[in-house]
């Protein structure tokens, strides 16, 4: 694997990490920012991929259109697309004066990363149970 490719899964699994531990706060949690890292550590891996496959993209927070040119390799995942989109308006959405998530957002941004990470990690040739419990930290 190279150095590119690592880095990406490294900043992909901080997010995941980082999305999980405040879905769980109790004091005052920011739900924007579990939904925001729940939507970085897709766009993360998805461009993990990319870089391993030799296949260019541009800087975008659109996880669709980075997830395009995989889909012939993968058209399983077009199964969940609709998880796709939600989880890049957050991406947009939330970085502007006047939209919030709320606590039902960020669990089904927390759902959707789930379902995608670990459906992410197997072209990387990462094991399911690579994952750390971030409450075991």
């Amino acid at each position: 694997m190279n150095e590119l490719v690592r880095e990406w899964i490294e900043k992909a699994e901080a997010d995941i990490r980082t999305a999980e531990r405040e879905a769980v706060v109790t004091d005052r949690p920011n739900w924007d920012a579990v939904c925001l890292h729940a939507q970085q550590s897709v766009e993360k891996y998805l461009k993990a991929i990319l870089q391993q496959k030799r296949i260019p993209f541009h800087k975008t927070h659109d996880l669709s259109s980075l997830a395009e040119p995989l889909l012939p390799t993968y058209p399983e995942w077009e199964a969940l697309s609709d998880s796709l989109k939600r989880l890049s308006l957050f991406a947009a959405e939330l970085h502007y004066s006047g939209e919030a998530a709320s606590k039902q957002d960020a669990m089904q941004a927390v759902e959707a990363m789930r379902q995608w990470c670990s459906r992410l990690r197997e072209p990387l040739g990462i094991s399911k149970g690579a994952k750390k419990d971030p409450a075991a930290s």
